[in-house]
């Protein structure tokens, strides 16, 4: 329920009308207002709890919108857009058709930079910072909270070696929680703890020898120390740094204690914070938990096997064999540039990494890929995680465009397996005489078998298979859409319809496409990525090297454009992957209509 001040409260004008001591309880109401939504509706909770204090502290303190302020990442921002004007649809986050989850420019003049990736603030708050000083406007601020474990990240280095030799007006506030989605690691997060354990703060200050001016570290939920401190910074010319510690998950205290679980824990009981029942045991397991057991038994038997995260080894499940062999497998932190050339020098001497980064982080290290690894062909295993749709996540974190990124770099093998069976054996056949990168394609959630875990069979490289004979039409698929062709295909009204899962992007089954173009006149190519660039694509180049160029090929797939937000439901049906929509293709190609 909306209490006293927050209900009066629709931007940052509204909140400087508060007395100091009326924060404090508006900053309570704001957490139960966040707990209350979150606890049904579902979303990124314990880094938003935890920036509670601070973002009330920045909005009171600074003249937003005006002066600008960057969130990164941007799963922090939910006090932040329910203090500035998004209150009222708070219940849409996430939604079809409502708020996004993460800042978003066009949604709200207080969004100044999108941040759905991480690390990218600095960057962003020094470039606002130096086109403000080009217009003349000296007295405006720009603010760049980085948390989460986002300043580990290379990008944020970048940025701040660039700001130190500056005059900018910059103001970084990082927010020191130790966490990402998983506890921080590395030698910066070592060095962050030793000085909240009392070593001098400015003592081998790694931010000063920047020509930071840092402040901290402060407590980041004590507001009248905020805002005195951000006051006396908004004063002091030149790039500065607050460091700030906070607790993820602060004031929900299932959310203190596993701030693991509680980062996304889905719907909860609002009061007592335990999670609702899921029923996840009758349930396939997720792809992920799949990967995850199929490399450590792999591991066990070959001790070449190195696994590699960039900050993911919860939601890649590669925490099992973390686990299990510690001293083989690494999270390497947000940091997706240097797991891909880690891999590649792993791969020189003689190890075989299995590199697991979801398909929208992988982007962010496409010149590794291309440079690092494929150049010198080494048999290097990408494991590229939520591939296709992610739902919720919305457009920041679609896989939409690895298979369309990956498939125009030479020596590069892509494979996508229909069901959780093919990833194991995929994964189990990498082991033998791979001497190239090979990219394993898998999407987001579960599988639709229980009795996935069963003995390996040997994929041969480039080879597709044949699910289902026809004489009409020939379907061609790639990945977990197969499936549903084979339900299509078990309709009796389509019982003259062939089904084939080609596996392997590339290299395409050459051998498999003539036998399928010489016997079918049209042909449809489904997949779960950007039409553009992607499988049918490469199905229609290969038809045009052959003498059946009458044949006739449409592909289906994602549009030109960015998908939204919203349950997968209903972004299958806009992108035309659902059933109906496919089934509604079919009938078209087979010139008749369903009574």
């Amino acid at each position: 329920m909306i209490k006293k001040y927050l209900e009066n409260i629709n931007n940052s004008s509204d909140l400087k009308k508060l007395s100091v001591a009326e924060l404090s309880p508006l900053a309570q109401e704001l957490r139960d207002f966040i707990i209350d939504v979150v606890s049904v509706k579902k979303g990124h909770l314990g880094a938003s709890l935890g920036v509670v204090e601070l973002t009330i502290a920045l909005h009171f303190v600074f003249d937003t919108p005006y002066d600008l302020l960057v969130w990164d990442v941007g799963h922090q921002a939910y006090p932040h857009k329910i203090l500035t004007g998004r209150r009222e649809s708070f219940h849409t986050n996430r939604e079809f058709g409502g708020i996004s989850g993460f800042p978003k420019i066009s949604e709200s003049e207080y969004d100044a930079f999108g941040t759905g990736h991480s690390s990218t603030s600095i960057s962003a708050a020094l470039g606002m910072s130096i086109a403000s000083k080009l217009k003349g406007q000296d007295n405006r601020q720009h603010i760049a909270v980085i948390g989460d474990a986002s300043i580990a990240s290379g990008m944020a280095f970048e940025g701040l070696n660039h700001a130190g030799v500056t005059k900018s007006n910059l103001l970084i506030i990082l927010n020191d929680n130790e966490m990402g989605i998983d506890p921080n690691v590395g030698a910066l997060k070592n060095y962050l703890t030793s000085v909240k354990k009392g070593m001098d703060a400015h003592q081998k200050n790694v931010f000063e020898a920047l020509d930071f001016s840092y402040t901290g570290p402060i407590d980041g939920h004590d507001l009248k120390g905020l805002i005195a401190e951000l006051n006396r910074l908004k004063k002091i010319q030149g790039p500065k740094l607050l460091h700030v510690i906070t607790t993820k998950g602060k004031g929900l205290s299932k959310a203190e204690k596993d701030q693991i679980t509680y980062h996304a824990p889905g719907p909860f009981d609002k009061l007592s914070g335990e999670l609702l029942d899921q029923n996840e045991l009758d349930f396939p397991p997720k792809y992920q938990d799949v990967f995850g057991s199929t490399l450590v038994e792999l591991a066990e038997k070959n001790k070449k096997i190195v696994g590699i995260t960039p900050a993911m080894p919860t939601g890649s499940s590669l925490k099992y064999m973390i686990e299990k062999f510690p001293d083989r497998a690494f999270d390497v932190g947000i940091a997706e540039q240097h797991a891909v050339t880690l891999a590649a020098g792993l791969a020189t001497q003689g190890m075989l990494p299995y590199c697991v980064i979801y398909s929208t982080f992988l982007q962010r290290a496409y010149d590794q890929i291309i440079h690092d690894v494929a150049l010198q062909n080494l048999p290097v295993v990408f494991c590229v995680d939520r591939a296709g749709l992610v739902g919720e996540d919305g457009p920041t974190h679609h896989g939409a465009f690895d298979l369309a990124y990956l498939s125009c770099i030479p020596n590069m093998i892509i494979f996508c397996p229909m069901d959780e069976m093919e990833l194991r054996n995929i994964m189990y056949s990498a082991q033998f005489d791979l001497t190239s990168p090979l990219a394993i394609r898998y999407p987001r959630g579960r599988g639709i078998h229980s009795d996935w875990n069963k003995p390996f069979k040997i994929i041969e490289t480039g080879k597709g298979r044949m699910i289902k004979n026809g004489s009409e039409l020939a379907i061609l698929t790639i990945g977990p859409i197969g499936e549903t062709i084979v339900n299509i295909c078990a309709k009796e009204e389509y019982s003259d319809i062939a089904h084939y899962d080609m596996r392997f992007v590339k290299p395409l089954d050459e051998n498999l496409l003539q036998e399928i173009f010489s016997k079918y006149a049209k042909v449809i190519t489904i997949e779960e990525g950007v039409v553009k660039g992607g499988f049918g694509m490469a199905v229609l180049d290969c038809k045009n090297h052959t003498k059946y160029t009458d044949v006739k090929i449409e592909c289906l797939g994602l549009p030109d454009r960015f998908i939204e937000h919203g349950p997968m439901s209903k972004l299958y049906e806009i992108v035309g992957l659902d059933q109906k929509s496919i089934e509604i293709v079919i009938d078209r190609n087979l010139n008749y209509k369903k009574c």
